[in-house]
């Protein structure tokens, strides 16, 4: 008879609606992909990863089918994860990202790495610059580390300085951070910005602009392009900074600088011609040669 029990629509478990969405990502050609449903799915329930594989045959109704659903046709445009729930896990913390910052990596972790073990003592009262600092990942994950030290970030975007700004406050350190804003491609930005600092570090674009066809989409066309891009072999930036150490550090001071692949090389030459002295370099977990660390001789 209609209206029995057998008329009633089925309701599916959340297993099989991130099986089905996982299998629509991998057509779309989009890597990680049951990862990243996983993370999608969390985030419309507000269930940790732990509880999403431990109650996966929860039933789940229409309405976070539908928004979950409407996450997922995002990531199949390759909009990242990060982008898609507006924020990112770096160094233990949660950063809130806007359209302005990088995307943080993990292989920027080795930057915050090395910086730790060349201050040495964490109560030292450090003075931090953070050349191009985005959402102030970089800095805050130092500052949180060292209770004594203060630090300033530095960004070319308002925007970005504004989501760098929340962040701090966020994680507790905007009473020891200041966030200015300053064109490193101008001759006046090392006045604009003040002080001696006894540690600079930077992530700046190194990208050369030839290689922009090379990347995943999930960078190219969702990652700030000021961000990215360095002229035509990815070393802009490098020289601007490395010509502003003597105004920018103090006597005893060292500065970290993150590079892409194959640039540890020609970045080491470009400090040892300004008297510094180069360090080995720091490896990150896929063994590339990802940070430079030069002290003043």
């Amino acid at each position: 008879m209609p209206g029995g029990s057998g008329d009633r629509e089925m309701v599916p478990i959340i297993d099989d609606v991130l099986r089905a969405a996982t299998r629509r990502l991998l057509a779309a050609g989009v890597p990680h992909a049951a990862r990243d449903c996983r993370l999608l799915m969390g985030s419309v329930l507000g269930w940790d990863q732990a509880r999403l594989i431990g109650q996966g045959d929860t039933e789940i109704d229409a309405e976070p089918r539908a928004r979950f659903a409407a996450l997922v046709a995002r990531r199949e445009r390759r909009e990242p994860v990060s982008r898609i729930l507006g924020q990112r896990e770096f160094w233990s913390m949660t950063f809130a990202l806007n359209a302005a910052t990088l995307d943080p990596r993990p292989d920027s972790e080795t930057l915050v790495e090395a910086a730790l073990a060349q201050i040495g003592d964490p109560m030292q009262p450090v003075r931090i610059a953070d050349l191009g600092t985005g959402s102030g990942c970089l800095l805050i994950a130092l500052l949180s580390e060292l209770p004594q030290a203060v630090g300033v970030g530095v960004d070319v975007s308002r925007q970005a300085l504004q989501q760098a700004c929340l962040n701090a406050q966020i994680h507790g350190v905007a009473g020891r951070s200041q966030w200015r804003q300053a064109d490193l491609l101008q001759s006046t930005w090392v006045d604009e910005i003040g002080a001696q600092f006894d540690l600079v570090i930077a992530n700046p674009p190194y990208i050369p602009i030839g290689a922009k066809s090379q990347l995943a989409p999930e960078v190219c066309d969702y990652d700030p392009k000021e961000a990215l891009f360095a002229g035509e072999d990815g070393l802009d930036f490098y020289r601007v900074i490395t010509n502003s150490l003597h105004d920018l550090l103090v006597p005893a001071g060292a500065v970290v600088l993150e590079v892409g692949i194959g640039q540890a090389e020609p970045v080491t030459s470009l400090l040892r011609a300004q008297g510094m002295m180069v360090h080995p370099p720091w490896h990150d977990l896929a063994g590339v040669a990802r940070v430079i660390v030069g002290t003043c001789r």
